[in-house]
């Protein structure tokens, strides 16, 4: 289909979030050198005791005249799904040197009267270029003590923006509808702004909590201050305990791509010309049709022009007693057509760290992680470790992917409207 003809179809809807659309990948054999090189980068240390232990590292790419700058939210993990307030850190020399971490205010612990307290988790941060903020979007979480509270109320998505330097309130993303009822939800999910400045994400929802969840595409409006949701498309379901959960949206070859965690020791893909109406999902397999065995984690898009990557973990037979084999981190091309990855272009992206099969205890987990374009040549994917049976302690890492090809998605030129970015 000519890409005029798709959007004249679909309402200008399909885009990337930064610059165009990508065209379909080409070969195996022909895309598979566009991953020159990874490096691991340690950004800070925590695995030694020396420094708390950083978690869901998520970064954007804030544009400027002197480059572009990296916008990471981050906060702590003391123990399972127990997180410290969100904090935000910058970087102007792509991941160099990065400022202090700063508590982000209006996403911090609100107290409440039955003594528990309200935190946000899973936050995902994202440049919006219309507006020229970044909307730093996750959800609420209950705790009691210093423990998350079983007892979980009602959650929805909290958000909150900054531009220029300054935050604006906690708001909450309404949706009055019955079937969120218990939990409506985009945790740690990619999302896509779209050509007229609305944001397509996606809802993992129920309205109790044994119901298994579905997954729905979600086209909202954004003016800068208010995130407003426009419509609901249709539910993607699956009955395995809890259903399909963190789902992640990219855009690729005009076309829309959804990747779900579940918990049947699978990962399902659906695509969609307009991100609303989903084909039947498929579990992650490779070219081959052997499916991946996955464990209940999420997998993340790396979106380049030429190709279509996927970030994930897998069984493998180094990290057979880790944890939901959540070490190392892996990514492959996916083939759009098939919906599947070519296991020729598999590569490690952070290598699993000691003995995952006798020692797994001794083993740092990665399952929550983040991938962003940051130039034409480079792409990340940021995660922070934890060792839940070994004092917690973790690295906050970087994975520095460089590129043969320039990824065209990404804007080579500067921002001269920008200035440099207020500093925390």
């Amino acid at each position: 289909m000519h890409r005029r003809e798709f959007l004249q179809r679909v309402g200008g809807l399909a885009a990337c979030c930064v610059v165009g659309l990508p065209r379909h990948g080409k070969s195996a054999s022909a895309v598979a050198p566009l991953l020159a090189s990874i490096e691991k980068v340690v950004l800070r240390r925590g695995r030694d005791g020396s420094g708390p232990t950083w978690f869901h590292p998520r970064t954007c790419m804030l544009p400027g005249a002197n480059g572009p700058t990296a916008f990471m939210t981050l906060q702590t993990i003391a123990g399972s799904d127990y997180f410290g307030p969100v904090h935000w850190m910058t970087s102007p020399d792509r991941g160099a040197t990065w400022t202090e971490p700063q508590p982000v205010p209006p996403l911090g612990r609100v107290p409440q009267p039955d003594g528990a307290e309200e935190g946000v988790c899973d936050t995902v941060p994202e440049w919006h270029p219309p507006t020229r903020s970044v909307l730093a979007l996750g959800h609420n979480v209950f705790y009691r003590g210093s423990k998350f509270s079983r007892d979980q109320p009602s959650r929805w998505p909290v958000y909150a923006v900054w531009r220029d330097g300054q935050w604006g309130p906690r708001r909450k993303l309404v949706w009055d509808d019955p079937r969120g009822a218990y939990i409506y939800t985009n945790n740690c999910g990619q999302r896509v702004v779209l050509p007229d400045g609305d944001i397509l994400l996606a809802f993992t929802f129920g309205n109790t909590k044994s119901q298994p969840r579905a997954v729905a595409g979600v086209r909202c409006s954004f003016d800068g201050e208010t995130l407003a949701v426009k419509r609901v498309g249709e539910p993607v379901t699956h009955s395995a305990g809890r259903g399909l959960l963190e789902p992640s949206l990219t855009a690729f070859g005009g076309r829309f791509f959804l990747t779900l965690r579940a918990e049947d020791q699978r990962g399902y893909v659906c695509d969609s010309a307009d991100g609303l109406a989903w084909s039947p999902k498929r579990a992650w397999a490779w070219d081959d049709g052997e499916p991946l065995a996955m464990s209940t984690t999420q997998q993340h898009w790396l979106t380049h022009s030429d190709a279509l990557f996927l970030v994930y973990t897998r069984k493998d037979p180094t990290n057979l007693n880790v944890m939901r084999w959540r070490a190392p981190l892996w990514v492959a091309q996916v083939d759009p057509q098939r919906l599947c990855l070519l296991r020729a272009t598999e590569r490690s992206v952070l290598p699993l760290i000691g003995d995952g099969v006798k020692d797994p205890d001794k083993v740092a987990i990665m399952g929550n992680f983040h991938p962003v374009n940051v130039t034409p040549d480079e792409a990340w994917v940021t995660v922070g470790e934890w060792q839940p049976k070994n004092g917690i302690h973790g690295d906050l890492l970087l994975a520095r992917i460089r590129w043969s090809r320039p990824n065209r998605l990404v804007s080579a030129a500067p921002d001269l409207k920008a200035g440099a970015v207020k500093q925390p």
